[in-house]
């Protein structure tokens, strides 16, 4: 009867130098097949030692977003209300929509998300939808830019149809942002592997120093508390109910 290798009982010694070339083969084949614990271990170390993830990254960018939204509530307010505002709130807000949002976030998105999504075969039609939405946001602020630049606000037709441009803004892209954080952003490590992901992260804030400098993120951040300073929404104690 044949015997079988595993039931030969080999000296400890051998038994050890057995275990510890098994050991080293099963890393290799994990290293070599892009799985298994060598790899994992790898990428939590790149992981830990990156210093924004390209999802992380994109939703703190959305952040921002979020807050000039909230600018260009004020603004519509004061308008609404025949409220006395400068100018220059919704002129500098709408240069870094421009700059920030649509120049270099929305461009991330479009040169290395949307196809990515395409090529698999993935959420296709909700790309679809984002970039008709980049490109209806593009042309609002090219109007708002135009009020901006102004040297202000006359005549009921102007001031109604700045409301409408804040309302429409505003009003598309809540929805959007909410729909790439939970739907689309979560859904990259599904189609790219964790090497691309990282790297993607690298690329992302290797582009924002080379547009914006080392500190771009927080210097729009510095930005927008200042706009928020001006028109006093910057204490977050004022939107707590009473």
């Amino acid at each position: 009867m044949k015997t079988h290798a595993l039931l030969i009982h080999p000296s400890i010694e051998d038994s050890e130098s057995g275990r510890r070339k098994f050991i080293r083969n099963v890393a290799l084949l994990g290293m070599a097949s892009g799985f298994g614990p060598a790899t994992g271990s790898s990428f939590r170390k790149r992981e830990d030692e990156a210093e924004v993830t390209p999802s992380e990254d994109l939703m703190r960018e959305h952040g921002l977003l979020s807050r000039i939204l909230l600018i260009y509530d004020a603004c519509r307010s004061f308008l609404i209300n025949n409220e006395q505002f400068d100018i220059s709130v919704l002129n500098n807000s709408a240069a870094i929509i421009r700059s920030f949002v649509e120049d270099y976030h929305e461009k991330l998105e479009e040169d290395h998300l949307f196809p990515r999504f395409e090529k698999a075969g993935r959420l296709t039609d909700l790309v679809k939808v984002l970039l008709s939405q980049h490109k209806a946001g593009r042309m609002l602020t090219d109007q708002i830019i135009e009020f901006g630049t102004t040297a202000g606000i006359t005549g009921s037709g102007e001031k109604q149809a700045l409301i409408t441009l804040l309302e429409n803004f505003n009003r598309m892209y809540r929805p959007h942002k909410s729909r790439e954080d939970t739907v689309l952003f979560p859904a990259i490590k599904t189609i790219i592997s964790r090497d691309e992901y990282l790297d993607l992260g690298e690329e992302f804030e290797d582009r924002e120093h080379e547009l914006f400098g080392e500190n771009g993120f927080e210097s729009m951040v510095e930005k927008v508390e200042n706009i928020e300073k001006q028109i006093n929404i910057y204490d977050l104690s004022r939107f707590t109910p009473a």
